[in-house]
């Protein structure tokens, strides 16, 4: 809900995510593949995903298959985005505050839709990609919040 309001509100939300519309396209997958996975090669690498990690990712996902797979979830929630109530679980949301892709307002404004303990972390110079750029971070902020909401 938080990232359907700044998609309206924050002008910049709208340029930040428009790779989501291209991922509908039913040719998104082959041109991401294209190139020996350029695309997301250079934005993994714009986003301070380490080369080996990069190397990680497109093991699993740089075939026709994983790929189409991968794109498949954008597709099945399509452009319209309908509300599903709060989220009612204990919700940790770290978020880079350098993503490219999701913006402060959509960040910042999701503990608005938390009906649960929640918190927030935004990582100073961190990308959208968090669990790859700073993994010692994430496990020790999870870790933390799983202590303090066990199962």
């Amino acid at each position: 809900m938080s990232f359907t309001r700044a998609l309206k509100l924050d002008g910049d939300q709208a340029r930040r995510s428009q790779h989501h519309s291209r991922f509908l396209d039913l040719g998104a997958g082959p041109d991401i593949l294209a190139d020996d996975v350029k695309w997301l090669r250079t934005r993994l690498s714009a986003n301070g995903v380490p080369a080996a990690a990069i190397e990680a990712h497109l093991s699993v996902i740089g075939n026709a298959a994983a790929m189409e797979a991968a794109l498949a979830w954008y597709r099945a929630r399509g452009v319209r985005h309908a509300p599903v109530g709060p989220t009612k679980v204990p919700t940790l949301y770290i978020w880079g505050d350098a993503d490219d892709t999701v913006g402060r307002m959509a960040a910042e404004g999701t503990g608005e839709f938390i009906a649960a303990p929640y918190r927030f972390e935004a990582l100073p110079g961190i990308g959208h990609f968090v669990a790859d750029q700073a993994p010692d971070q994430v496990n020790a902020l999870l870790l933390e919040h799983l202590a303090r909401h066990p199962i």
